[in-house]
């Protein structure tokens, strides 16, 4: 159906395939499942699906390499699947452009959760904001130095020259420049950026925060050690 949420699924394993095609379109998905990188890749290309979910060892084109991939050609969101919580695969994948990522084996209900969330800051870069946060980026154009951030456009400058941020990063810078100069945890960027009403891996802000950094300038946004991060004003 045209109004189904379209999700390419790259798994190697048969079981874990099927079973996670078979839960995904109970739950109302389209989903194109492929078993390699290079097939994957070619399905992303031909159906330009919603979302891609990655499973980071996979044959041919692993997850990692395929998510930099997608990076170059789309800011379609990816969240990445790894059979272990190693700090190595987490870190190369958000590196490498993933919004998120899920430890197998997962709940599948859990995977869903994940998946909406995903798509719900995608749907809406700017977020739901409490009033008085609106009030703070409501203005149309904040500048900070030489980068200008355009909050109705969703398009941000630096030096005058255009900066392409994912809608994950340009939420995030969103939230941080709705209150320079204020910290805001790690765990409150967790929950306003990535809509985590329960614990999250705080690994996910700090990769973000170091892509946004090489994109807007490694000293816009200030490491306040023990209490989480800031917006020089």
């Amino acid at each position: 159906m045209a109004d189904q949420t379209h999700v390419l699924f790259v798994e190697d394993d048969d079981v874990i395939r099927e079973a996670t095609q078979l839960a995904l379109e109970r739950d109302g998905f389209a989903v194109t499942a492929m078993p390699d990188g290079l097939s994957g890749l070619e399905a992303f290309r031909s159906n330009r699906p919603d979302i891609a979910l990655l499973d980071v060892m996979v044959p041919g084109l692993d997850g990692v390499s395929l998510c930099r991939r997608i990076r170059d050609e789309s800011t379609v969101p990816v969240i990445m699947l790894s059979a272990r919580a190693d700090s190595i695969d987490v870190v190369l994948g958000l590196e490498a452009g993933a919004d998120d990522y899920v430890t197998k084996p997962f709940d599948g209900a859990v995977l869903v959760a994940r998946i909406r969330a995903v798509l719900r800051r995608f749907g809406h870069a700017g977020g739901d904001r409490t009033e008085a946060d609106s009030a703070a980026v409501d203005g149309g154009m904040l500048t900070f130095g030489d980068l200008a951030i355009d909050t109705e456009g969703m398009e941000v400058q630096r030096a005058g020259q255009p900066v392409a941020l994912t809608p994950t990063e340009m939420r995030l810078l969103l939230e941080f420049s709705s209150a320079p100069g204020t910290v805001l945890s790690r765990d409150k960027l967790l929950e306003r950026v990535w809509d985590y009403g329960w614990g999250g891996d705080t690994r996910v802000v700090d990769v973000h925060v170091q892509r946004l950094r090489t994109k807007i300038g490694q000293d816009r946004i200030e490491t306040v050690r023990g209490f989480g991060y800031k917006l020089k004003a």
